[in-house]
């Protein structure tokens, strides 16, 4: 039948195209199974920009619609509008601390991405010594005579 209205048309017949479909996860696959994967830090850069610009765009035009609905209140004296500047200053507050959040959210990212990279780091607030004195002076002793050997053998 497709020959048909390719002739009716005056049409070439194409080749069959392979479909496209995105899958679960974001990535790209199309029928012959062939994987065309975008990377993820790309995707993540340019997901924060977009959420970044738009939360900005939201609190620009929460402010100017701030100062339109004050002036409005300011004449009509209704307790209604003034109901809405405060629903209204407290939506634009709410957006910037979202904004905040977005910094904070996107530096705790990297930083797991860095020391995942580098290698995990360990912090000790309080290391307590578990054994006798004698232990302990014996480790000391060790430590200052390695402390030592170093010395003497870059000198």
């Amino acid at each position: 039948m497709s020959d048909k209205l390719n002739e009716i048309f005056d049409m070439t017949s194409l080749q069959k195209s392979e479909e496209i479909v995105p899958d679960s996860i974001g990535e790209i696959i199309n029928s012959s199974k062939s994987e065309i994967k975008v990377s993820e830090s790309n995707d993540f850069q340019l997901d924060y920009n977009e959420v970044r610009k738009n939360l900005k765009d939201l609190i620009s035009k929460g402010s100017a619609a701030i100062d339109g609905i004050l002036h409005i209140a300011s004449e009509g004296e209704s307790p209604r509008a003034y109901e809405v500047i405060g629903q209204l200053i407290k939506s634009v507050a709410d957006t910037n601390k979202d904004l905040l959040d977005l910094h904070k959210k996107v530096k705790d990212i990297t930083d797991v991405n860095v020391t995942n990279n580098n290698q995990t780091q360990t912090k000790i607030d309080n290391a307590i010594f578990v054994g006798s004195t004698a232990d302990l002076q014996k480790m000391l002793r060790g430590q200052l005579d390695q402390i030592k050997k170093l010395n003497s053998d870059e000198s």
